[in-house]
C-alpha cells in the first residue's frame, strides 16, 4: 500500500551510487616556481549530466482479464519483468489498515523488483460513483499525502482523473512522489497507484504506470 511495507513482502536494499564521487577533485591547476605568476583558475566542476526521461516501457502481458493473476472490471497492459500477485483475503477486517485505504480495497500488487526496481503498482477498487471522489478519499486517507494535483486524462478508451502527490512520513528524509489514476466502470471504480521507495526509484518506473493508463479496457 502507498507508503507502506508491502503486504508479505519485503523489500531488497540497495547500495549508494558513489562512483561519481571518486573523480571528483582530481583535476588541479599546476604552476612553476620560476617566476611570479598569477595564481592559475581553478578548474571547473564538471557539472551534473542531465537526467533524461525514462524511456517508454514495452508491454509483456496483461493483467485483469481472464487467465490473469487478478480478476478486475478492467485490464491494461504490464512492463516487462514487472510480477502481478492478488491479494489474500482483502475484505477480512482484521488486515483493514493494510488493505483499506478511504473508500478503496486493494486487490492486485505488481512488483517491480524483478525489472530491477523497488515499488509497486497496486490496483485498488472502490464502489461505483465518480471516479474523482473515490480518488480524492484515497489520496486524503494516507497518513502524510500533500500537494495533491488533480487533472483530467484518458486511460485507454476510458475518462480518468489522475492525481500527483507526495508523501513524508516521520521516517522519511524527504518527500516522496506518488502517482495515481481513477477510472469509473459499471462495477465500480478503479484505482491505480504508483508509489516507489523514493523519487529517483518513482521516476524509473513512471513508464510502467504510463503503460498501463494508456492500455486500461473495460471488462
Amino acid at each position: 500500500m502507498p507508503g507502506r511495507a508491502p503486504i508479505r513482502t519485503s523489500l531488497r536494499t540497495t547500495a549508494p551510487a558513489a562512483l561519481a564521487l571518486l573523480t571528483a577533485g582530481l583535476l588541479t591547476a599546476c604552476g612553476t616556481r620560476a617566476e611570479p605568476a598569477p595564481p592559475a583558475a581553478a578548474p571547473a566542476r564538471p557539472s551534473a549530466a542531465p537526467r533524461t526521461a525514462p524511456a517508454a516501457a514495452a508491454p509483456a502481458g496483461s493483467l485483469g482479464g481472464p487467465g490473469t493473476a487478478c480478476a478486475l472490471p478492467v485490464s491494461f497492459a504490464l512492463a516487462a519483468g514487472w510480477a502481478p500477485k492478488a491479494v489474500e483475503d482483502p475484505e477480512n477486517p482484521e488486515f483493514a489498515a493494510l488493505t483499506r485505504q478511504g473508500p478503496a480495497t486493494v486487490r492486485c500488487e505488481v512488483d517491480a523488483k524483478p525489472a530491477g526496481n523497488i515499488g509497486y503498482l497496486r490496483v485498488w477498487t472502490a464502489p461505483k460513483g465518480p471516479a474523482r471522489a473515490a480518488l480524492e478519499g484515497f489520496v486524503t486517507a494516507e497518513r502524510g499525502a500533500k500537494g495533491a494535483a488533480y487533472r483530467d486524462v484518458r486511460a485507454g478508451s476510458l475518462a480518468a482523473v489522475e492525481v500527483t502527490y507526495t508523501v513524508r512520513g516521520e521516517a522519511l528524509d524527504e518527500a516522496r512522489p506518488e502517482r495515481a489514476f481513477a477510472v469509473g466502470t459499471p462495477k465500480g471504480t478503479v484505482i491505480v497507484h504508483l508509489g516507489g521507495l523514493d523519487a529517483e526509484e518513482h521516476t524509473a518506473m513512471l513508464p510502467a504506470f504510463e503503460l498501463a493508463r494508456s492500455t486500461v479496457e473495460p471488462l
